[in-house]
């Protein structure tokens, strides 16, 4: 079986691999975060052929037991080797209740290297943040890039990959179904089930599954949308479903939590405050939106937005909305001293689209690259005013 293997992610674990800190790799459920923590294991193995492994998927019913911190302790201690290195590898750690007071204590043995993966956000803002701040590193595993998504489905980059993975999303378990419409829905519904159901509602106790599929839904009718849970609460109440706004916030917290989607604030690019009202909402897999949504041409400037969100994202930038007195900009990624603006839309077919697109970026007055992203064709080196025209499958091939 061919293995792809997932760089971008390998070498940032590499530089911590034996050192004291637990390696916590978080994500929305099926992403690969178990398959990266098998491609560690390769790793050490292949530099290291008798590492001692102490393994626990908490997914699979033979661990069903362990769902207490003593449990936990009881089995690890079971599996410890005295005087040599044990690597502890837990998957989906959230499943143990106070699983932060085992991990503190194994961190504190010389001998353990502990790496660990979760499905709640919560993972680290929470007990484990208390108990191990300091000594742990958090890695987000996302689905899919463009790139890798050509390389997990050997295709080459041309306008039908980039068409397809608009439409199905970046899912690694994708290259076992095909690219057949009807059975990438099937199965991305059953992942969006069992992140609403499993991941969010069991795990918050939530009573009113309907709000949680209609506000879901919501999100999905208006992606890359500015909305705020007050105007998610009057538009609910038009239809009938009366919910309180903090209601909705808890509601949409949840979402974020399970990685499900993305929040993206308002950035006040002259006096550089966040804003704390209306926010965008972006999903972390655009396939898992269409599932909701449908993915027709009505939408492809939604689908766009989302898509260029996560290539920043995928590659570490900090993104927000930029705001600018009245002008909007739909993306200021920054990612150390970097800074890009990041205009994005369908067409650049008249005019008035024209002028308001690149005269948004215009009006900035700093050095930071600004950039226009459309669907039609258009060679990199375009530029309108000094600022970069890229057509969107150029801007996934070019900027990291």
């Amino acid at each position: 079986m061919q293995v792809f293997k997932r760089e971008q992610y390998l070498a940032r674990i590499r530089p911590f691999i034996r050192k004291q800190l637990i390696k916590v790799l978080t994500g929305q459920r099926r992403v690969g975060k178990s398959y990266l923590l098998r491609q560690i294991r390769d790793e050490i193995l292949a530099e290291e052929p008798e590492a001692h492994f102490i393994e626990l998927d908490l997914e699979r019913f033979d661990f069903h037991h362990i769902r207490t911190a003593e449990a936990m302790y009881a089995f690890i201690s079971e599996q410890e080797k005295a005087g040599q290195m044990n690597y502890l590898f837990v998957d989906e750690i959230q499943e143990v209740e106070s699983f932060e007071r085992v991990l503190r204590h194994y961190h504190a043995q010389r001998n353990f290297d502990i790496y660990c993966t979760g499905s709640n956000a919560q993972l680290l803002s929470g007990e484990l943040a208390t108990y191990l701040s300091g000594r742990q590193i958090e890695l987000q595993v996302h689905p899919l890039s463009f790139e890798e998504f050509l390389h997990f489905h050997r295709l080459e980059a041309n306008r039908e990959s980039l068409n397809k993975y608009m439409q199905f999303g970046g899912m690694p378990y994708l290259i076992h179904l095909g690219l057949e419409r009807e059975v990438v829905h099937e199965y991305l519904q059953a992942v969006l089930s069992a992140i609403l159901f499993r991941d969010i509602a069991m795990r918050n106790e939530l009573r009113d599954l309907t709000f949680l599929q209609n506000l879901t839904s919501f999100l999905a009718d208006h992606t890359g949308s500015l909305v705020s849970a007050s105007s998610i609460s009057k538009y609910l109440k038009a239809q009938g479903l009366s919910k309180s706004i903090q209601t909705v916030v808890d509601y949409l917290t949840y979402l974020c939590q399970a990685f499900l989607v993305n929040e993206l604030r308002r950035y006040d690019i002259k006096g550089k405050r966040v804003f704390e009202t209306s926010s965008k909402f972006f999903f972390e897999d655009i396939g898992l939106r269409n599932v909701l949504s449908g993915f027709s041409a009505a939408d492809v400037h939604k689908v766009m937005e989302n898509v260029v969100y996560n290539h920043l994202r995928i590659h570490n930038y900090q993104v927000y909305v930029g705001k600018l007195k009245d002008a909007e900009i739909d993306f200021v990624a920054e990612k150390g001293d970097e800074r890009k603006y990041i205009q994005v839309a369908y067409r650049l077919d008249s005019e008035q689209t024209i002028r308001r697109e690149f005269g948004n970026l215009l009006a900035i007055k700093d050095n930071y690259p600004k950039m226009v992203v459309t669907l039609e064709e258009s060679p990199a080196t375009s530029s309108y005013q000094g600022i970069a025209h890229y057509d969107l499958l150029q801007f996934l091939k070019t900027i990291s």
